[in-house]
């Protein structure tokens, strides 16, 4: 857990640090995290979880369409007495269709989707011998608004993930707020 939170502070300075160049380039740095909601057969072994996303978006000025990349770690507890947790790390490529809104405008809502490469390791000291990690694709839908001021601002965001797994698959909605430094 140290580890993760040195590595999203590392990645705060660096986006306080490259913002200026940034917004003259149009590009948003994004900094995030919230609750996840399992859904489906996720939901019946495992409880609410915690996520932090990284992500770096662009889209070119007087266009409603841009991209966005971003990193994820995510956590589940597991729902029984045991000491079994699901991490997922996954990074996604998404479109992300933004409104148009006047530039005085401080609420700007979107629409994200896209695919990505999802990993899910169970870890903890009751975590059966022989179960490993899975690499899986999956896809994520979702909507969101920013609040602007100026190069910065706040966002709220849902979206839902689909990972193509042996059997069932796994389903969740990761809820994010966070922080957007850059663009124009």
């Amino acid at each position: 857990m140290r580890r993760v939170a040195a590595g999203v502070a590392m990645i705060l300075v660096g986006m306080l640090a490259t913002a200026r160049t940034a917004r003259a380039q149009g590009a948003e740095f994004s900094l995030g995290g919230g609750l996840d909601l399992p859904l489906g057969v996720f939901d019946d072994g495992f409880k609410m979880g915690f996520h932090g996303l990284a992500g770096v978006s662009v889209v070119p000025p007087a266009w409603p369409v841009g991209i966005q990349v971003d990193g994820t770690y995510s956590q589940y507890s597991d729902d029984s007495p045991l000491d079994i947790k699901e991490q997922l790390i996954y990074g996604t490529a998404n479109l992300v269709y933004k409104f148009k809104t006047s530039e005085e405008t401080k609420f700007r809502p979107y629409l994200i989707g896209g695919g990505g490469v999802y990993n899910a390791k169970p870890k903890g000291d009751d975590v059966p011998t022989g179960v490993d990690s899975q690499t899986k694709f999956g896809f994520n839908a979702g909507a969101g608004f920013d609040f602007k001021a100026g190069s910065a601002g706040l966002f709220v965001e849902g979206r839902f993930h689909d990972v193509f797994t042996d059997g069932e698959n796994l389903k969740f909605i990761p809820i994010t707020v966070g922080v957007r430094l850059g663009g124009s």
